[in-house]
């Protein structure tokens, strides 16, 4: 169950920093409205937020998210900007997930 929960926060974690950029982004590149400045900053903030709550060290909470953001950029990049990833997309997602798995849940010295 904790591995579960650890990757589901993992991935809303990641959806609330790829929101946070996707929406400047709109704003300087597609000539959306600058209002989208303010739910972008709150959902960086809630990004912040979110990673502090997993009860392990700091530094090995922010190497494993590395992985699931990659994970879940993939798969923004399929459903939001509507480009099929490829096999080496894939490819490297899962092996960014699978470091994420070895580093949050491997076997530590007590």
């Amino acid at each position: 169950m904790f591995e579960l929960k650890t990757l589901g926060l993992f991935v809303v974690t990641a959806l609330a920093e790829i929101l946070g950029c996707y929406l400047p982004y709109l704003w300087l590149r597609e000539d959306k409205s600058i209002w989208l400045l303010v739910p972008a900053a709150l959902s960086l903030a809630a990004f912040a937020w979110l990673l502090s709550l997993h009860p392990t060290a700091s530094g090995r909470v922010y190497a494993a998210y590395g992985g699931v953001y990659i994970f879940t950029a993939i798969f923004w990049l399929w459903f939001v900007d509507g480009i099929r990833p490829t096999v080496s997309d894939m490819i490297g997602a899962s092996v960014a997930v699978f470091g994420m798995a070895i580093i949050m849940f491997g076997p530590r010295a007590a």
